[in-house]
C-alpha cells in the first residue's frame, strides 16, 4: 500500500481530498493527514515568512518519517512555500500547479485566464504561477484577476466572466463546490481539488 501524505489549512479540506485521492489511486493507497489552521491564519496576518515555511517543512518532515510517497499542500496560499520545502528526493507539491497548468493549455498562446480568489493572499502567488506556467510551455497569457466574497458573489462572478475570458480559475480548493452549483458554461471553470489529487497519484503510484 502507498501512503500519501497532504497538509490542510482548512479542516473540512480533508474529507473532500481523501476520497478524491482514493478515487484517483489505481492501487490502494493510505492518504495521512496533517491538519494545521494556524499556517493560513499566520500567512493572512503577516505574509508567509520564514516561520510559515518552517512550520510547512516541519509537517513534511512528519510524514516523510510516516513513510509516505509525496505530500499535497491543499492551501493555495502557500503555493510559493511549498515549493521551498527542502525534500530533494520527495515530491511535494503545491494545489495550484495541475490548475494552472491546464489553464495555460485550454487559454492556448495570447488567451486570457480570469482568476477569482475569496482571499487576495491568494491572488498574487496565483497569478505568478500562471504567467510561470505559460512561460514554461512557450506561451504567454494575460491574467484578469478579482476578489469576490464568497459562494454567492463567486457563481456570479463566474457568469459574468463566462464568454470575455477562455478560461476562469476558481484559485482556492474551497470554492470548487461553486463551479458546480453554477452550472454549465460557453468558458471552461477550473478548479484544484482533483487536478490536484490526480497528478498527486501520478507521480507516486506505479499505473
Amino acid at each position: 500500500m502507498t501512503r500519501l501524505g497532504l497538509v490542510h489549512t482548512v479542516p473540512a479540506l480533508a474529507a473532500t481530498f481523501h476520497d478524491l485521492v482514493t478515487e484517483a489511486a489505481p492501487a490502494d493507497v493510505e492518504p495521512i493527514h496533517v491538519v494545521d489552521p494556524w499556517l493560513l491564519r499566520t500567512a493572512l496576518a503577516g505574509g508567509v515568512g520564514p516561520e510559515v515555511v518552517e512550520r510547512l517543512a516541519a509537517h513534511v518532515a512528519h510524514l516523510r518519517g510516516r513513510g509516505v510517497a509525496g505530500v499535497l499542500v491543499t492551501c493555495s496560499t502557500l503555493g510559493e512555500a511549498t515549493e521551498q520545502v527542502p525534500e530533494p528526493d520527495l515530491p511535494v507539491l503545491r494545489v495550484d500547479q495541475g490548475m494552472a497548468d491546464r489553464a495555460v493549455e485550454l487559454a492556448g498562446d495570447g488567451g486570457r485566464v480570469a482568476v477569482l480568489a475569496t482571499v487576495d493572499s491568494t491572488l498574487g502567488p496565483t497569478e505568478r504561477l500562471l504567467h510561470r506556467s505559460a512561460h514554461q510551455a512557450g506561451r504567454t497569457v494575460t491574467v484578469e484577476a478579482e476578489l469576490v466574497d464568497g459562494p454567492g458573489t463567486t457563481e456570479a462572478a463566474i457568469r459574468r466572466w463566462d464568454g470575455r475570458v477562455d478560461v476562469v480559475v476558481l484559485a482556492q480548493a474551497s470554492m470548487a463546490a461553486a463551479a458546480t452549483q453554477v452550472g454549465v458554461t460557453a468558458t471552461p471553470v477550473l478548479t484544484s481539488p482533483e487536478l490536484a489529487a490526480r497528478r498527486l497519484v501520478a507521480l507516486t503510484t506505479p499505473a
